[in-house]
């Protein structure tokens, strides 16, 4: 059983994932190894991955067969387990509890060599809609505080198969960094009875120095103090605080310029390797006037070494005014 433990200094939790212990010899280089061009996440081998959860299938096709556009399943090497109770204990000044919680992996195309920015339009809605209905089937589970969406996009971003996934972590707590960004949210609101994200938004599209690309419901923007060089954000143009409980409509638009930005990034960038994440609302602020939810892109171009873990502070070498400009003209 994995084993969350929280930080006394700084309150963040940390999972000790037991269950991936790792020997130094495991540590000495970073290459994959190869797994002979088998690929579980392909189709017609869905029988080498944990039963499905969600799937979408246009011919009626079985669970767990071929014939699918879309599957979510269980990650086969979990960092929390669903099965258990949280059992919160102290052990001195420490505090602990079990590793309680969802991993699930979204297969986002039965197609090896897709990627995200070369889906189908209709399949990058789906899935948006399988976020949406994974959150929402994981808010009912009475243990668990926050659903964290990410995909890891090429090695040096940390995917560890190169067909095209991302992943869901629902988790027992709020993570830190969450909270850290409610709170400054919050802190806004209390000072001018506005949400500070809605705000960027309004000056954004009013200056459009580091507007990347917008529809009628969403833009895409280099943000004003971009941590990394191409950084981007997504933002619904009306308030929304959670994700998965936006109006049904509102995901066509959402994938419409998740799609185009990442397609501008490629042209830019040339397929870089890139993490995104999926800020929303915990489960207890699913109508918050203060937070709103927004989609996160951070190519990996450069390290983070010694100063940025020493201070927190981030070198970026690209201004986002120069980096939006380079993929507003992106052809």
């Amino acid at each position: 059983m994995p084993e969350l433990r929280k930080d006394p200094i700084h309150g963040r939790w940390v999972i000790i994932s037991t269950e991936r212990s790792r020997r130094p010899s495991d540590f000495a280089t970073e290459e994959r190894k190869s797994t002979g061009g088998f690929c579980p996440l392909c189709e017609g081998n869905e029988d080498r991955t944990p039963p499905e959860v969600l799937a979408f299938r246009d011919n009626g096709t079985p669970p767990n067969s071929p014939g699918w556009t879309l599957r979510v399943v269980p990650n086969k090497f979990p960092a929390l387990r669903i099965e258990g109770e949280l059992d919160r204990e102290g052990e001195g000044i420490y505090d602990k509890m079990n590793g309680i919680g969802a991993h699930e992996v979204v297969v986002e195309t039965p197609r090896h060599q897709e990627t995200l920015a070369t889906l189908p339009f209709k399949s990058v809605v789906n899935v948006l809609l399988a976020y949406r209905d994974r959150i929402i089937d994981l808010r009912r589970d009475q243990r668990l505080r926050y659903v964290l969406v990410f995909k890891n996009h090429g090695v040096a971003a940390g995917a560890s198969l190169e067909h095209s996934h991302s992943q869901i972590i629902a988790l027992p707590i709020v993570p830190r960094r969450v909270i850290e960004e409610i709170e400054g949210a919050k802190a806004y609101f209390r000072y001018k009875d506005r949400c500070v994200f809605c705000d960027i938004i309004r000056q954004e599209l009013k200056q459009k120095h580091r507007v990347i690309a917008e529809n009628g419901s969403f833009l895409s923007i280099a943000p004003f103090a971009s941590r990394f060089p191409f950084e981007t954000w997504i933002l619904p143009k009306t308030h929304h605080p959670s994700f998965e409980h936006m109006e049904s409509s509102q995901y066509e638009p959402a994938a419409q310029i998740l799609s185009e930005t990442l397609q501008r990034m490629n042209r830019v960038l040339t397929d870089p390797p890139y993490n995104f994440i999926i800020h929303t609302s915990s489960f207890p602020e699913l109508d918050a006037e203060h937070y709103h939810w927004h989609l996160e892109i951070m190519p990996k171009l450069t390290k983070v070494a010694g100063f940025e873990w020493g201070t927190g502070f981030y070198i970026n070498p690209t201004p986002p005014e120069e980096a939006a400009e380079y993929m507003r003209e992106a052809k």
